[in-house]
């Protein structure tokens, strides 16, 4: 473990360093090819980096932030588009933590503009309170014992307690980053999940309220591209089908790359499955939107219901076995029981030191 954090501040001492040169670059290489030919070096890089990190929670985030997110910034930032423009009045200290970490600075202004934000009350006052996250934790903490006896429990209930785990995980994971930033810097930030599991459509889980800085990311970067150009072929009615289809299979193809970095394992393509299928669905979902214009609508709670169904079911079908095929419980364990150890020994020595304190002043 001492060497994967010593290759985790390496490799994001070289994510610093690479930022700094694409910011500085900005101030003399105008928006446009000319731009992105000079940072793609650094957008190689950083697909490279990650390959030097084998653990979940250091290595999986790191390709999460760097080699997805921060790519895709910086695509848009070469064309003067995306959170980190215009570059001219965007500071070094907002550049790099905006570039490369899942964050969304919180614009009230902007916020009360969105025609259906599920949790208004949520995006105005920034991040959830630490309560919310307290409690989810504290759900996790409650399987711990289903997981030591999973032998007694049914496979498909330890497995619905793996894709909460998941989501707990990564909800909190990018909280607690959120969180960090919003103490270093005080810039406002949104929450990244809307509360998913209260979603009422698929639409609505995809689009509104899962990981939110993905969402953010892909509409300018492959939504709105591939709808203006689907809007000449098809017309603007229909645009949308493909361009919301074109942001799954990005997202497929970058899941794929992701597991691949925590498992270094040829992909078996069920995660692409995944999202290809749920893909499929929203475009069907917003094509029977469009066709009914309103004229007939299932209650929230039917629709809910069979949103949240279906996903687990998926995810159970699809998701999950691609993620433990990387290995994800077992490097999962294996850092939790390192992380109890080095909190042990690290109580150990202040322990011992307070005693040695107190002996010495009698």
């Amino acid at each position: 473990m001492e060497g994967e954090i010593s290759n985790f501040m390496t490799v994001w001492t070289l994510v610093v360093i690479s930022l700094t040169y694409c910011h500085t670059i900005s101030k003399t290489v105008r928006a446009g090819t000319k731009r992105l030919l000079a940072i793609s070096p650094v957008i190689f890089l950083f697909f490279i980096l990650p390959l030097s990190l084998t653990t979940i929670s250091l290595g999986g985030l790191t390709s999460f932030f760097i080699a997805w997110l921060c790519n895709f910034k910086l695509i848009l930032f070469a064309f003067g588009k995306g959170p980190l423009s215009p570059s001219r009045s965007c500071s070094l200290a907002y550049f790099i933590p905006v570039a490369c970490l899942p964050i969304k600075i919180h614009n009230p202004v902007e916020s009360t503009k969105k025609e259906e934000g599920p949790c208004s009350e949520i995006n105005e006052r920034g991040l959830k309170s630490p309560m919310n996250y307290v409690v989810k934790c504290l759900v996790i903490v409650a399987f711990l014992p289903a997981y030591e006896g999973k032998v007694r429990v049914h496979p498909v209930i330890i497995n619905l307690m793996y894709l909460v785990h998941v989501y707990v995980g990564l909800e909190v994971s990018l909280a607690v980053v959120g969180a960090m930033v919003r103490a270093l810097t005080g810039i406002g930030l949104e929450p990244q999940f809307e509360e998913p599991y209260l979603s009422t459509s698929l639409q609505d889980f995809w689009g509104r309220r899962w990981n939110l800085m993905v969402t953010d990311i892909l509409h300018p970067a492959v939504y709105l591209p591939v709808r203006s150009i689907s809007s000449r072929v098809i017309g603007r009615r229909w645009a949308a089908l493909p361009a919301s289809f074109a942001c799954f299979l990005v997202s497929a193809l970058m899941h794929e790359l992701i597991f691949y970095y925590i498992g270094r394992k040829e992909p078996r393509w069920e995660v692409t499955s995944f999202f290809l299928l749920h893909g499929l669905c929203v475009a069907a979902e917003i094509a029977a939107k469009k066709a009914l214009a309103g004229r007939f609508h299932l209650p929230r709670a039917v629709s809910g219901a069979m949103a949240v169904g279906f996903i687990l079911a998926t995810a159970l079908w699809l998701f999950l076995p691609a993620l433990l095929w990387c290995d994800a419980e077992d490097k999962a364990r294996s850092e939790a029981t390192a992380v109890v150890d080095f909190v042990k020994r690290t109580w150990s020595v202040v322990e011992y030191t307070y005693s040695s304190i107190m002996k010495a002043s009698r």
